[in-house]
């Protein structure tokens, strides 16, 4: 299995209701046992371009929300997002339905495997809404 980087918020955001997010661990926790839908829009940089002569490697970033860090197919929600050449600023997003029991988190992974280092921007977000039980 691959480790994937976690997200950490580093300030709370504009618009934040509720108890479920831990602005820290950059988990959300669910309050009670349902479905609840999740949305992350990561704004990301890449910060080195690719040197000529080196070779071409798979150019894409995944993002994840996974449950309980288990980023299994059956727990998670998935965007694979192919990097142009050339661009250096990009916007990634994942969006879907998840099941969870109370006290079970969610939180956002970045799987990288663009062979060059990536920065998450301010301006991305995560968010969760409970649709019902």
């Amino acid at each position: 299995t691959h480790a994937f980087p976690h997200l950490q918020p580093e300030r709370e955001g504009t618009f934040h209701r509720g108890l479920g997010l831990n602005l820290t661990s950059g988990q959300y926790t669910a309050p009670i046992t349902g479905y609840y839908t999740f949305t992350a829009t990561l704004h990301i940089v890449r910060r080195e371009q690719r040197r000529k002569g080196q070779p071409c490697r798979r150019n894409h970033v995944r993002v994840l929300i996974c449950v309980q860090s288990h980023c299994q197919h059956n727990s998670n929600l998935e965007t694979v997002s192919q990097l142009e050449n050339g661009s250096d600023l990009f916007t990634v997003s994942v969006t879907g339905v998840l099941y969870l029991q109370a006290g079970q988190y969610a939180s956002v992974f970045v799987h990288n495997t663009a062979g060059s280092p990536l920065t998450v921007q301010s301006g991305s977000d995560f968010s969760a809404i409970l649709l019902g039980v």
